[in-house]
C-alpha cells in the first residue's frame, strides 16, 4: 500500500511539472509578439523618415514643414473668350486642349446688328467726305460774303456731327476684334470673327453650333502653361519660415518620385478664417509638358542650413 501512495504522489508531481513548462513557454510566446512590434515600428518610422529625406535630401532644412497647394497659372496667362456683340454660333475653329495662337480666329458668330453695324460706319466715312468738303466751301464762300454766317456754321455743325456718327462705330468695331480699314478695303463681313487674345491651349469649351451667346458670355477659355504658378497653403505656425525668394522642391500625382523647383515670390497678407492658413505663390522654375493647372502639389522648403 506504501508504494502505491508513492506512485500516485511521484505522478502529480510530475504533472506539476508539466503544467508549469506549459505556462512558461505560453509567457514566452505572448513576450516575443511585443518584440517583434517595437521592430516593426521602428522600420516604419525609418522608412518614412528616407522618404522625407528623398524629398528634402541632405542639404535642406531639418525637419521642414509639407506645405499642400495646388498649381495655378498667373491671372495674365489666362483668358476668358467672349464677344461685346451677342449672337449664334455659325462655327467653331478649335477643340479643347488643343493650342491655338494669339489673333487666331475661335468662332464666328451670326447677328445681325453686326451687319448694321458695318454699313452704318461705311456711310459715315462716306457722308463725313462730303460734308467735310461743304464745310470747306461754305467757309471759302463766307470770307467772301458770298453766303450767310448762318450756313457756315451749319455745314460745320453737319460735319462735326458726322464725324461723331464715324469715329463711333470705328470704335465699336474696334471693340469687336475688327479694323474699321479692313472693312473700308473689302467691305462688309457676313459673320463676326471671335479671336483668342493669347496663344496657349483651349479649355472649358461652353459653345456649339447653333447656340445662342449672350454679349459677354464664354465661350471657352485659353491658359498659358509656360510660366505656371504653385498655390500654397501655409498655417501660421509655419509662416516664419518662409520669404520671398525662398527655394522650394515639390513633387506632383502622377508624375512618380520627380522633383521640380519653384521660387517663392508673394505671400498673400489675408489670413483664411475657416483654417487660419495664407496662401503662398511659387514660381516654377523650369515647367514640364505635362504640367496643368489644377494638379495636386506637395512641398517642401528648399533652403540651405
Amino acid at each position: 500500500m506504501k508504494r502505491i501512495y508513492i506512485i500516485i504522489a511521484s505522478l502529480l508531481a510530475l504533472t506539476a511539472c508539466q503544467e508549469k513548462g506549459n505556462t512558461t513557454a505560453t509567457e514566452q510566446e505572448k513576450t516575443e509578439p511585443k518584440e517583434q512590434v517595437a521592430d516593426t515600428t521602428t522600420t516604419t518610422a525609418t522608412a518614412d523618415s528616407a522618404a522625407v529625406d528623398a524629398v528634402t535630401s541632405a542639404t535642406h532644412v531639418a525637419n521642414s514643414p509639407t506645405f499642400n497647394g495646388l498649381m495655378i497659372v498667373s491671372p495674365d496667362k489666362q483668358a476668358t473668350v467672349s464677344s461685346t456683340l451677342g449672337g449664334r454660333i455659325h462655327s467653331l475653329r478649335v477643340l479643347p486642349g488643343k493650342s491655338i495662337a494669339q489673333g487666331q480666329v475661335v468662332a464666328t458668330l451670326d447677328n445681325p446688328a453686326f451687319i448694321e453695324l458695318q454699313q452704318t460706319y461705311l456711310e459715315s466715312v462716306a457722308q463725313l467726305e462730303y460734308l467735310e468738303k461743304e464745310y470747306q466751301r461754305q467757309r471759302s464762300l463766307g470770307s467772301q460774303e458770298a453766303a450767310s454766317q448762318k450756313r457756315v456754321q451749319q455745314s460745320k455743325a453737319e460735319w462735326l456731327a458726322m464725324r461723331s456718327k464715324a469715329t463711333a462705330a470705328a470704335v465699336q468695331l474696334h471693340a469687336l476684334g475688327i479694323k474699321p480699314q479692313t472693312v473700308k478695303e473689302q467691305g462688309i463681313q457676313a459673320y463676326l470673327p471671335v479671336k483668342a487674345p493669347l496663344s496657349g491651349f483651349v479649355t472649358n469649351m461652353n459653345a456649339n453650333l447653333g447656340k445662342y451667346m449672350e454679349a459677354g458670355a464664354p465661350i471657352c477659355d485659353i491658359i498659358n502653361k509656360q510660366h505656371p504658378l504653385l498655390q500654397l497653403t501655409v498655417y501660421e505656425k509655419d509662416l516664419h519660415l518662409i520669404e520671398v525668394g525662398e527655394g522650394v522642391n515639390f513633387r506632383i500625382n502622377g508624375l512618380g518620385k520627380s522633383t521640380f523647383q519653384a521660387t517663392v515670390i508673394s505671400i498673400d497678407q489675408s489670413v483664411d478664417k475657416s483654417d487660419y492658413s495664407i496662401k503662398v505663390y511659387a514660381r516654377v522654375n523650369q515647367t514640364h509638358p505635362s504640367f496643368r493647372p489644377g494638379m495636386y502639389v506637395r512641398a517642401k522648403l528648399r533652403k540651405t542650413q
